[in-house]
């Protein structure tokens, strides 16, 4: 089972990828960790992406799907995968639906979790790590920047979805049992598919 997971910063997607990866065995991919080990296992795409970003351009989709292609084919991925942080854009939606299409693949969901802003930052401003402490991230002025960040960059993938009748929505505002309950009910719905 393959999955998209989409949400503002602090709506809990981490939580819940690590929660379903545990459960079922699907492996969260973040393009931002693979951009990163391949730089840093100085791979072709790699060094291509290390190339680009030291210009201080993003790395071209073209780039990034050959790179979840390569990281979808990996024994870890073959009960499925968790997207983090990709597609951002419908070219990125479009190039990721034409790349699993090429290999039998497809995207059995695709989760939001919704989340009231206002409500968001207070929980995530009031957070505090095990030792008791504030990651600096996590002040309200920070998180209404990552907020704005989200709505600008993240939010506009939303219609693709939508309009396929692909986008199912989870009240992110829920306890984290809750919302770990609603999304595996989507789990098993897909999988009855």
């Amino acid at each position: 089972m393959n999955i998209i997971l989409l949400g503002p910063p602090g709506a809990g997607k981490g939580t819940q990828a690590k929660r379903l990866e545990s459960l079922y065995g699907f492996k969260q991919i973040s393009t931002g960790d693979m951009l990163r080990a391949e730089v840093a296992a100085g791979s072709d795409i790699g060094n291509e992406a290390k190339a680009i970003m030291a210009k201080g351009q993003f790395v071209p989709d073209p780039i990034i799907v050959a790179m979840i292609q390569s990281r979808i084919a990996q024994p870890d991925c073959q009960r499925g995968f968790i997207l983090d942080g990709f597609p951002r854009t419908e070219s990125q939606a479009e190039a990721l639906d034409t790349m699993l299409s090429a290999r039998g693949l497809t995207i059995d969901a695709v989760i939001l979790l919704d989340v009231n802003e206002d409500e968001l930052v207070e929980r995530i401003a009031s957070r505090r790590g095990e030792d008791g402490t504030r990651r600096p991230d996590d002040n309200p002025d920070v998180v209404r920047a990552r907020l704005d960040v989200y709505r600008k960059q993240t939010a506009p993938i939303l219609p693709y979805y939508e309009k396929a009748g692909r986008l199912l929505h989870v009240d992110g505002m829920k306890d984290v049992e809750s919302v770990g309950k609603e999304i595996d009910a989507i789990v098993a719905a897909a999988k009855k598919h």
